[in-house]
């Protein structure tokens, strides 16, 4: 006859069992952990300290993956290899986790929020990935493509960072270059344990070949970002007047009591004659100098469609931290729907602001604000 438990005991298996749960779960916690350092630690993509991180996070994950498959093929015997097989995939993920985070950071600055979406699909299948994937020819596939994903986004982005240069020809290089570092990487792991990664090495091509092309595609389709570019502010306003050479002065209309906030005009109340501004400020790293153009477009209530009134391009600088100012202005338009959107000269979106012109009503007191 079973003897029965005392309270103690049925006490005592309740942390227990939780704390199974969370064991199983220990990678993707620690992925998760990446994410929050990086949100509390990244700052300036052209910063020492946020590149020793970002770079900390490959350099990890490359040495945290090479300890695994060494303790896994016994090259690491003994306690060193028993730390290394407990240890070594916590690493892992921690590093995917910090660096996958800071990438989205990042290139969630450089442009309007969906067109982030690849990289958010990416954290998600990573986090999936985490979860499904138990079987150890998988798990190599899924550690070594992410470890590339990171490795190639972090390329692309720190070149034109460093060189000050910033177009195609920097992006492919960029890409080839992160390409050059993955093959050496595999390099080392068919030494560590080359009878397994002979084995998968055509799905192991097959996948790398398919980020590099993928990529690509994102990039010379507009969808990846305009890294290492950044929108710090765009907005509409009534008249804009640089007063020396480090303020400028914006007019908008008076926000409504339940508008605490509005610092530009969403609705701009037409007068004769008016100008329409739109001002942004574009945080560019310190060596680069590139052009950037404002792109005027109304939406056609026949249609529904956008079409382009003017494409208006300046030239900016890098360095200031709360980035680079400038604005144009247009006079002839009509009542409707507008936006001024801020691209690259390739068309890239940073991000844009949607407003309303209307000359039936007059304007609201205007707000001065400096900059």
């Amino acid at each position: 006859m079973e003897a029965e438990q005392t309270p103690q005991e049925k006490t005592s298996r309740v942390p227990r069992k939780s704390l199974s749960k969370v064991k199983r779960h220990w990678m993707t916690l620690s992925f998760v952990f990446g994410f929050i350092i990086d949100n509390i630690t990244l700052n300036r993509v052209d910063q020492l300290f946020d590149n020793f991180i970002l770079a900390s996070y490959v350099l990890l994950a490359m040495i945290a993956l090479l300890l695994l498959y060494a303790s896994a093929s016994h090259k690491i015997q003994g306690r060193k290899g028993e730390l290394a097989r407990k240890y070594a995939p916590l690493l892992v993920q921690f590093a995917f986790g910090g660096l996958l985070s800071g990438m989205l950071i990042f290139y969630g600055r450089s442009g309007a929020w969906a067109q982030t979406w690849p990289f958010m699909t990416v954290i998600l299948l990573a986090i999936y990935g985490n979860e499904t994937i138990k079987d150890r020819a998988s798990r190599l596939i899924y550690n070594l493509a992410i470890l590339f994903i990171g490795l190639f986004s972090y390329t692309v982005l720190v070149i034109p960072v460093f060189t000050g240069w910033m177009g195609p020809w920097v992006f492919v290089g960029s890409g080839l270059l992160a390409l050059f570092v993955m093959y050496q990487f595999v390099q080392l792991l068919l030494r560590i344990v080359p009878n397994f990664m002979a084995m998968q090495m055509r799905s192991i091509v097959f996948t790398l070949g398919t980020i590099f092309c993928t990529f690509n595609f994102l990039y010379f389709a507009n969808i990846i970002p305009p890294i290492p570019l950044s929108l710090k502010d765009v907005g509409i306003y009534h008249s804009v007047v640089r007063i020396g050479d480090s303020i400028y002065e914006l007019k908008y209309e008076a926000g409504r009591w339940f508008e605490p906030f509005k610092n530009s005009d969403d609705t701009y109340h037409a007068q004769a004659n008016d100008q329409i501004f739109c001002f942004a400020q574009v945080f560019a790293p310190t060596k680069l100098a590139t052009d950037i153009v404002h792109v005027w477009e109304f939406k056609n209530p026949d249609t529904g469609e956008w079409e382009e009134h003017a494409s208006l391009p300046y030239s900016i600088s890098g360095g200031r931290s709360d980035g680079f100012r400038g604005y144009t202005l247009i006079k002839n338009y009509t009542d409707g729907k507008w936006r001024c959107s801020v691209e690259t000269t390739r068309g890239q979106v940073l991000g844009r602001e949607t407003f309303v012109i209307d000359s039936t009503q007059a304007p609201r007191e205007l707000v001065t604000q400096e900059r």
